[in-house]
């Protein structure tokens, strides 16, 4: 199943956004529990590195990443290249070049990365630039902030030697054109390709890393920033702990800092796997309307365990380990039919 049908019934339910393509959903009373397919391992174990985790199935990311890490790069390249795949795939319409516009035609993207010493750097709605992953990484190398937003964003990244460009695929502008037809903005969970890449990487070092790349809902009103570029909701990593990310609807992922969440669980002792349950109850304990939007989350400890878990069924994300590259579905809450 694809990505961006599961943000397509993200939509904000006040203002009745729908999102892109979005993906199905079953209902459920959250009493049925499957056995998540990422699984933690026994706590004295000796970690499985170097790794890389994603949300949704992007082998082509992953694998680049891994072939970083084999090349003994660090986490932190790993995950920038990794996620720079999908930024140039312009069938990917939730990303990068070829990203779905805003209502007004325009495309918009919001990224951020965290190293191993927990520095971040971020952008938010850059336009022209197809690889925000790497002009946050420069925010955060080569400049005293951490966030540079609109065009400051992308004169910045002019300067720092990117190349605009128009990122308005035919393909995406005549989707919007579609759309503006009747301009709905009705929240329905179903099926597309992708959302937010997010992704996680540990290094041979035990180092970890995150990037996190959105074109962000789709049909949004203009200057709406979701999850994606802020930490500690999108993405955050303490080396001494592990990382998360996030992807689905990005105000309720906002408003419950997930991220965050899930590695505080996890310095507390916490699976990858529980941490991740803990932080889409969280969601749904502050959201009745939790039926009519998607989140999910995965995580990775010190020693490259994973979980993962999301609100509707249909999530998926991409591990590379222990040199397999394997798509998995992931645990849901929402079980009844």
């Amino acid at each position: 199943m694809k990505r961006r049908k599961f943000i397509q019934n993200a939509a904000l339910t006040g203002l009745g956004l729908t999102v892109g393509t979005a993906l199905t959903a079953c209902a459920d009373d959250g009493k049925s529990k499957e056995k998540a397919v990422a699984t933690t391992t026994n706590s004295d174990a000796k970690p499985i590195i170097p790794m890389v985790i994603a949300t949704w199935n992007v082998p082509n990311a992953t694998k680049k990443a891994w072939d970083v890490l084999q090349e003994g790069k660090s986490s932190l390249d790993a995950v920038e290249q990794g996620v720079m795949v999908e930024e140039a795939d312009v069938n990917n319409q939730s990303v990068g070049k070829g990203g779905l516009p805003d209502r007004d035609g325009n495309v918009t993207l919001d990224a951020c990365i965290m190293n191993k010493e927990g520095d971040y750097g971020a952008v938010v709605c850059i336009e022209n630039i197809k690889h925000p992953i790497s002009v946050a990484r420069k925010v955060m190398e080569d400049t005293p902030h951490v966030l540079l937003a609109g065009n400051g964003a992308k004169q910045f990244a002019i300067k720092s030697g990117f190349k605009p460009e128009n990122l308005l695929t035919e393909a995406s502008k005549k989707a919007w054109e579609k759309w503006k037809v009747e301009a709905k903005y009705k929240p329905i969970i179903n099926v597309e390709n992708h959302d937010t890449i997010g992704m996680l990487a540990i290094d041979k070092n035990g180092d970890i890393s995150g990037a996190c790349t959105t074109s962000g809902l789709s049909y949004k009103m203009q200057g709406r920033v979701g999850d994606s570029a802020i930490i500690g909701s999108g993405l955050f990593i303490d080396n001494e702990i592990g990382g998360a990310t996030a992807t689905g609807m990005g105000e309720e992922v906002l408003k419950t800092v997930g991220s965050f969440l899930i590695v505080e669980l996890m310095r507390q002792g916490k699976s990858p796997q529980e941490a991740c349950e803990e932080a889409v109850k969280r969601v749904i304990k502050k959201s009745p309307n939790y039926k009519d939007f998607q989140v999910g989350y995965i995580a990775v400890n010190k020693k490259g365990e994973t979980g993962a878990y999301c609100i509707h069924e249909w999530f998926n994300y991409t591990i590379y380990q222990n040199d397999e590259n394997k798509n998995h579905k992931s645990n849901y809450y929402n079980k009844t039919k």
